[in-house]
C-alpha cells in the first residue's frame, strides 16, 4: 500500500511540473539548489548511485534508493528512469515520510 502511495505522489508531482527526471536534469537540479529530494532506482548502475549519493551529500539534499528504473518511469508516465528529483518541498516531505515508513 505504501509503495502505491509513493508512486501516486510521484505522478501528482509530475503533473504539477514539480519533478525532473533523468540523470542530467536531476543532477542539474541538485547543483542549482532546486531539488528537495532525489530518488535513484535500485537497479541503477553503481556509478549513478555513487554520483547521486556524493552530490546529494555535498549539497545536503535527501537521497533515497527506491524501486526499479521501470517502476519509476511508469510512476511518472515516461519510459525507464534511473533518477528523479522532486522540486517541491511539500511533495518531498510527504514522499520522504512514506519512504522512511517502508524501511521500517
Amino acid at each position: 500500500m505504501k509503495q502505491n502511495k509513493v508512486e501516486s505522489l510521484l505522478g501528482l508531482c509530475t503533473r504539477s511540473r514539480n519533478l525532473v527526471s533523468g540523470e542530467f536534469a536531476a543532477e542539474g537540479a541538485v547543483k542549482d539548489g532546486s531539488a528537495c529530494l532525489v530518488i535513484v532506482a535500485a537497479d541503477a548502475s553503481a556509478n549513478t548511485k555513487k554520483l547521486f549519493k556524493d552530490k546529494c551529500s555535498f549539497y545536503e539534499v535527501p537521497c533515497f534508493e527506491y524501486g526499479t528504473k521501470e517502476s519509476l518511469g511508469h510512476a511518472i508516465g515516461k519510459e525507464i528512469r534511473a533518477s528523479i528529483a522532486v522540486l517541491d518541498e511539500g511533495f518531498a516531505k510527504s514522499i520522504i515520510n512514506h519512504l522512511e515508513s517502508l524501511d521500517k
